[in-house]
């Protein structure tokens, strides 16, 4: 009898909700999950990185004193989780939903699932956004390397007329520009908001990504002209395939980024934009790996790196209004 191939990635580990439940039943599974994976050689301390931990059973949020440096720590300390009051329990669920869910978790349906703040959620998941941009190509891609840009933002018929007077021109005016590109050979893609669309820009993307020989495929933009070893699909004449030149391996990363946009967040500003592709192209890089295995580089993601709320809504340069 053949088999039939079962839909999705059915090779893949994954675990339910109800499993989740049972690996994670109470606050000192969590603790000691996070543990494992921040510190794989035992209790380590942030302040100096000594090993000599001393339990402090009577100190519950920093549960250890390092005994080289006397200074207090958990294993929130120095990560995006520090200064966060929530449960360790309660990140575990968080980074289960976000690599579990292909387009994304809203911040409404996390204050509902975990019991918190909307607000809270929000601020919860930029940081979590924050790990997964580790989690973009480690080398240079070593090509053929498709590279595309698309645009975010609303449609002009859903402006009021006050806020459809402010823009002049067509197409893709008034919306977010990214770039990106995937490397044919690891399947790995990266991808960055930019200013502009102009040669400079671009090339400097493909250079600052891609090795000096490796093959780029693009479309027919002018911006992507001067590149070396550079072949084009004529999409302004109806061209997506010529052999094996085509972009459709991007585009169908901007097919689920466009998706996520207007299925789940509805919105996303200009000043947060980036975030959100990180986590949709750190979430594209691990998604061969089981479900366990995602959250384990995730949460190795949190470690060494903060992000305070000052920090997330202080002004960047780029509108904060929802596009």
């Amino acid at each position: 009898m053949s088999k039939h191939k079962a839909p999705g990635k059915s090779d893949r580990k994954g675990i339910s909700l109800f499993e989740l439940q049972h690996m994670f039943p109470h606050e000192e599974a969590a603790r000691s999950w996070f543990e494992s994976i921040i510190w794989p050689d035992g209790p380590q301390c942030p302040h100096c990185d000594s090993h000599d931990a001393r339990p402090c059973k009577n100190l519950k949020p920093m549960p250890y004193r390092c005994g080289s440096c006397r200074k207090h720590y958990s294993v929130k300390t120095d990560t995006l989780m520090a200064g966060s009051p929530l449960p360790l329990l309660k990140w575990v669920y968080a980074i289960y939903l976000d690599t579990t869910s292909l387009k994304g978790v809203a911040s409404m349906k996390l204050h509902r699932e975990l019991g918190i703040t909307q607000k809270t959620a929000w601020f919860m998941q930029q940081r979590i956004r924050e790990a997964f941009a580790d989690q973009g190509p480690p080398v240079l891609m070593e090509g053929p390397v498709e590279v595309d840009e698309t645009y975010v933002g609303g449609k002009r018929r859903n402006m009021s007329n006050a806020k459809r007077k402010e823009l002049t021109g067509r197409g893709t005016v008034g919306k977010t520009a990214i770039v990106g590109a995937k490397d044919r050979k690891t399947n790995r893609v990266t991808a960055k908001v930019v200013e502009s669309t102009d040669g400079p820009t671009l090339q400097g993307f493909v250079v600052d990504n891609a090795e000096w020989d490796a093959e780029i495929y693009t479309d027919d933009a002018t911006a992507y002209r001067a590149l070396a070893n550079h072949s084009t699909v004529k999409h302004s004449a109806g061209e997506y395939v010529d052999g094996q030149v085509h972009t459709n391996g991007v585009e169908s990363f901007w097919s689920m980024l466009k998706r996520a946009h207007k299925g789940t967040f509805h919105k996303l500003s200009p000043k947060h934009l980036q975030r959100y592709v990180n986590e949709f192209a750190g979430r594209h890089n691990i998604r061969e790996l089981g479900t366990m295995a995602q959250m384990a580089v995730l949460s190795a993601g949190l470690a060494g790196k903060r992000l305070r709320y000052a920090a997330l809504i202080a002004d960047n340069g780029l509108p904060s209004g929802a596009r």
